[in-house]
């Protein structure tokens, strides 16, 4: 009998979440301090442009270092891989463990805020509108997926829509949950936790804690767990 070897799935353990988090040293704290003290936070986003897109032990030591001393919080063993953007990171709360791939986009807001969990794991070139978003832990988000986290009103109609004022409405991601390749949060929605968003998926509800949703728009797939309730029809 023929195996078709190209068919066969493997499983191998998780490496992010399983990984043993790493307490930052103390000189990197007292470097965060200082650098805070001599640059203020228009002279750390500068800085950091020197280091934003090296691969060497300093490029990330000084990323890690510089977000550090612009956030408002940050835990330990931080991990920013080259080309990340970000704006108005005073705004950020970030927890242990968190890492964020090359390319991906952060955007807060001068009056926002935004709260990474711990463990969470952002893929590449993630957008993330962050003027009103929390994450929770142990959160995987996929390449390329995004959050859109405000709509203009088009209100009124005789002027050009981006014109018109943005309503910025919060986005919430509970804990455990895994958005998928591509995907795409819109705003005011809530990600249930230990839910599960299909690659390309465009959600525009709320998703239950522990389902599975996927398509354009986004719909019930099933529970993760056979025992669970079927869904109530609206």
């Amino acid at each position: 009998m023929s195996v078709d070897l190209e068919r066969m799935a493997r499983l191998v353990e998780a490496v992010h979440a399983k990984r043993d988090t790493v307490i930052d040293p103390p000189y990197e704290l007292q470097l965060a301090e200082e650098l805070k003290r001599t640059y203020g936070p228009a002279g750390l986003i500068e800085l950091y442009g020197r280091f934003g897109h090296g691969a060497g032990f300093i490029d990330d030591l000084m990323r890690r270092v510089i977000w550090r001393a612009l956030t408002r919080k940050c835990g330990s063993d931080l991990r920013i891989a080259t080309g990340v953007v970000f704006r108005h990171p005073e705004t950020f709360e970030i927890g242990d463990g968190v890492r964020i791939e090359a390319g991906a986009q952060i955007q807060g807001r001068y009056d926002g805020a935004c709260v990474i969990g711990h463990k969470v794991w952002i893929g590449p070139q993630a957008f993330l509108d962050a003027r009103d978003l929390v994450l929770g832990d142990y959160v995987g988000w996929g390449p390329g997926a995004k959050i859109l986290g405000s709509a203009h009103t088009g209100i009124p109609h005789d002027v050009p829509i981006i014109a018109t004022d943005l309503e910025i409405r919060p986005v919430r991601v509970e804990a455990w949950a895994d958005v998928g390749t591509n995907a795409t949060i819109l705003p005011g929605v809530t990600i249930g936790k230990g839910a599960i968003v299909g690659a390309g998926a465009v959600v525009v509800t709320d998703v239950p804690p522990f389902s599975v949703v996927a398509g354009v728009p986004a719909r019930f797939v099933r529970w993760r767990k056979e025992s669970d309730p079927e869904p109530i029809s609206s």
